[in-house]
């Protein structure tokens, strides 16, 4: 009797450890999480779907048009299907709204979001829809049968774009527009300085170019613009700064398997030869001295880099304007790509607005939603929005279709519709196309991209108090960031590893029970033992 009972206990436990281990495999290691999306052989019509859409625009009141005509067009498709959009002017409060919802399983069905954002919101259960078989699927997929417009299909898509949606073997959303940075330049000024502004930007030529600005005048006002205030060079986005002036110098930032590099000596050189113009004043950022686009446009500024999403804010006669009327101060505006260490080599971010679909227990209401995704991708939406700034269409059925290269034409014609800044800054990025990068996405590299701008500011606050930018100061700002930026949770940062957050609590109980399962065959098999020597 007592041999039956301890048979059953070791059973009772090892059986306890293999479904243990089982669990663990399939919540851990992906075997379930983010399973494919199955595809309804048929997409119910009898039924009516409401799909909530976070949307971002920026303060751009005809992006929203462009989204709530697109939401029209695709009812007036599909009657049966209403789209609620939920307007954002902030990528970050829309990335912080779905981290808050998670939880309560109460996300939207569709948001805009960059993939860095999207890498979070894997690391819970099955909360974005891989989109491989919707891709693929014969009816409802990419260029489907069923679709009741004229989508792209797969290959449509420009490749390089489609791939920073990809995490590991999966699709998890699809891109939407593309944008880069550009140098936006007051031709005016710089020839006032003697200068002529060359068809390819280096960062020794704007540097150069910038200190030469600062002569002043007796009365403390600049010799080159009559005003008492001068900011020859802005950079709207120091993250983005660093993180292309180390690409250009194939110095380390972070792999795909988020092993981070960025706190070298590479990047300390970097930073040193910000310094001094910083020093002197004639470089600044968005974050000290505010958007470099209103400097520009009062002539305070000759080098502003902003995104080319931005592009209907700067110039004299840009469409929309930051400032007073009165406080702009007309020029000639030149566009050109960002500074270069190797112009013959040129480097440049590629980003933009992506969408990714939520996963909801209604597979008819997941199949709703990824019609209206594919409808975003269509030409009526691509060429619309892409005209509302200095964005690309990511298909290449919109990019080479009759109405867009008449708009690309045209540039000039008007100050709003056909405004030449935004028009050169599409023709820019597609023209450069195949020199655009983008960063390793995954849980974690958004907080590392914060690093990287912030690595800058710092540094720039630091020599403007007149502080020291030497080894001290470096090594003391890296390890204050790995701290302020939590790079250093779990064990990560500091060993050059990305903060892959904490385990699932559906992980912690199955690790907790695997460690009680371990226990009983321990103490079973030590009562063995014991019984056995006694017998003995």
């Amino acid at each position: 009797m007592k041999k039956t009972l301890f048979a059953r206990t070791v059973s009772t436990a090892l059986a306890l450890l293999i479904f243990c281990g089982a669990l663990l495999l399939t919540s851990c290691h992906g075997a379930v999480k983010n399973a494919p999306c199955e595809v309804p052989d048929e997409f119910d019509t009898s039924r009516e779907y409401e799909i909530s859409f976070w949307a971002k625009n920026d303060t751009n009141v005809a992006q929203y048009r462009i989204y709530r005509k697109a939401a029209e067009d695709f009812h007036a498709l599909y009657p049966n299907i209403t789209v609620n959009i939920k307007s954002y002017t902030d990528y970050g409060v829309i990335y912080n709204d779905v981290i808050t919802n998670i939880p309560t399983k109460t996300t939207p069905d569709i948001a805009i979001s960059y993939p860095d954002h999207i890498a979070t919101y894997l690391t819970g259960d099955n909360v974005v829809v891989p989109l491989d078989l919707l891709f693929d699927d014969e009816k409802y997929g990419l260029g489907g049968s069923e679709l009741r417009y004229d989508g792209p299909k797969k290959e449509e898509i420009v490749p390089q774009f489609l791939s920073e949606l990809r995490f590991g073997e999966r699709y998890f959303g699809l891109p939407f527009m593309r944008s880069t940075e550009a140098c936006y330049i007051n031709k005016t000024l710089l020839e006032k300085l003697g200068y002529t502004v060359p068809d390819k930007l280096t960062w020794d030529f704007v540097w150069e170019v910038s200190d030469a600005a600062m002569a002043k005048a007796e009365d403390g006002t600049f010799l080159l613009n009559g005003q008492k205030v001068l900011i020859p060079f802005i950079y709207k986005s120091t993250d983005n700064m660093m993180i292309q002036m180390l690409r250009q110098k194939d110095a380390p930032y972070s792999d795909a398997a988020g092993v981070i590099g960025i706190f070298s000596d590479e990047t300390k050189d970097i930073l040193r030869s910000i310094a001094p113009h910083a020093e002197n004043r004639s470089f600044s950022t968005f974050k000290i001295s505010s958007y470099p686009g209103n400097y520009i446009n009062a002539g305070q500024c000759i080098f502003a880099i902003d995104s080319t999403a931005g592009a209907t804010w700067i110039g004299s006669r840009a469409p929309m304007q930051d400032i007073d009327v009165k406080s702009i101060v007309p020029y000639e505006l030149e566009i050109r790509p960002i500074p270069q260490f190797d112009p013959d080599d040129p480097k440049m971010i590629s980003q933009g607005p992506s969408v990714c679909v939520f996963n909801k227990d209604d597979p008819q209401q997941v199949l709703a939603t990824w019609l209206f995704a594919q409808y975003l991708l269509s030409n009526d939406v691509q060429i619309a929005y892409s005209e509302t700034e200095g964005y690309i269409p990511v298909t290449l059925k919109a990019q080479e279709s009759d109405e867009y290269l008449d708009y690309l034409s045209r540039e000039g014609e008007d100050d709003v519709e056909h405004y030449a800044g935004k028009i050169q800054c599409a023709k820019m990025l597609l023209a450069n196309k195949e020199n655009t990068f983008v960063t390793p996405v995954y849980n974690g590299s958004a907080s590392l991209r914060d690093a990287a701008g912030e690595l800058i500011e710092q540094t720039v606050s630091q020599v403007r108090k007149g502080g020291a930018a030497d080894d001290a100061f470096f090594d003391d700002l890296f390890e204050k960031v790995v701290s302020l930026k939590r790079l250093n949770l779990n064990g990560t940062a500091a060993d050059g590893k990305a903060d892959l957050g904490p385990l699932p609590s559906t992980s912690v109980v199955l690790l907790v029970s695997l460690g009680v399962a371990w226990l009983i065959l321990g103490s079973v098999f030590a009562v063995i033992l014991i019984r056995e020597k006694r017998k003995k």
